[in-house]
């Protein structure tokens, strides 16, 4: 039996961060009506303001005439026929200072969100595995020698 060079209290890359993975959709798995009521509920009950708040903000947001019970109907499960607006996401989060749908719909499509100082971060972290890739190359081609 072959022994594991992995060392149990070394962390490996999937315990620092979560690497989004490409999804491939089947017939009907993108339905989620009741995963999105769900998460509009989870980021209004987490939010400090009321629904009648979140729903004045996002109707200021909009110009659109948009009430505490329209938030009430598109929470609903019972309420099928209300579909949240795609269009008014962007004022909904604002509204609950989230990002919540923006991720959601990342990870519906094996991406990640970054927002504020997680895209300077990723962007050192770009830059530095690009002078590593870079100074890899320089050593090589200093190392080579060119016969004619």
């Amino acid at each position: 039996m072959k022994k594991s060079n992995i060392d149990p209290c070394q962390l490996t890359l999937d315990e620092l961060f979560e690497i989004p993975c490409p999804v491939n959709p089947q017939p009907a798995s993108l339905d989620h009506a009741i995963e999105l009521r769900h998460l509009l509920s989870d980021v209004l009950k987490k939010t400090t303001k009321t629904r009648f708040e979140v729903a004045a903000r996002m109707a200021e947001l909009t110009g659109h005439d948009i009430s505490k019970a329209m938030l009430d109907a598109w929470t609903a499960e019972s309420r099928e026929a209300w579909r949240f607006p795609l269009e008014y996401a962007t004022a909904f989060e604002v509204a609950c200072d989230s990002y919540s749908l923006t991720e959601f719909q990342a990870r519906k499509r094996g991406c990640k969100v970054y927002a504020g100082d997680e895209v300077r971060q990723a962007e050192i972290g770009r830059i530095e595995s690009q002078i590593g890739e870079m100074t890899t190359k320089l050593k090589a081609l200093k190392k080579a020698r060119i016969t004619s």
